[in-house]
């Protein structure tokens, strides 16, 4: 198994990999500096986005798990259940109509 960046580290990559990309992203939700875990909302448009989990595949390597494209009130329902289940959470915001993700992670789902 892959050891696993801190948080607060892996929000600041992203973060700063977005704005390489001249790509607007924000922090939303600031989680455990250590232990929280990582979601990732990328705005498509007005109505539409996707949302990104860190997650583990079967042979323990991170992920992240997609959801979507899905209204935008449907993935917000979704942050607001996460967040009641995990108060560490960590929430990270970005706009992109093409959906791009900074990290070269593999996405699934």
């Amino acid at each position: 198994m892959e050891a696993r960046l801190k948080a607060e580290l892996l929000v600041q990559a992203i973060l700063r990999l977005y704005d390489h990309q001249m790509i607007p992203a924000y922090l939303r939700r600031r989680g455990d500096a250590d232990a929280g875990d990582v979601l990732v909302k990328i705005s498509l448009d007005r109505s539409t986005a996707l949302l990104l989990a860190q997650a583990r595949d079967g042979e323990g390597r991170a992920v992240w798990m997609k959801t979507g494209p899905a209204e935008d009130a449907a993935i917000e329902a979704q942050l607001t259940k996460a967040i009641s289940r995990d108060p560490d959470l960590w929430i990270v915001e970005a706009e992109d109509a093409k959906g791009r993700f900074p990290l070269d992670t593999p996405i699934i789902g």
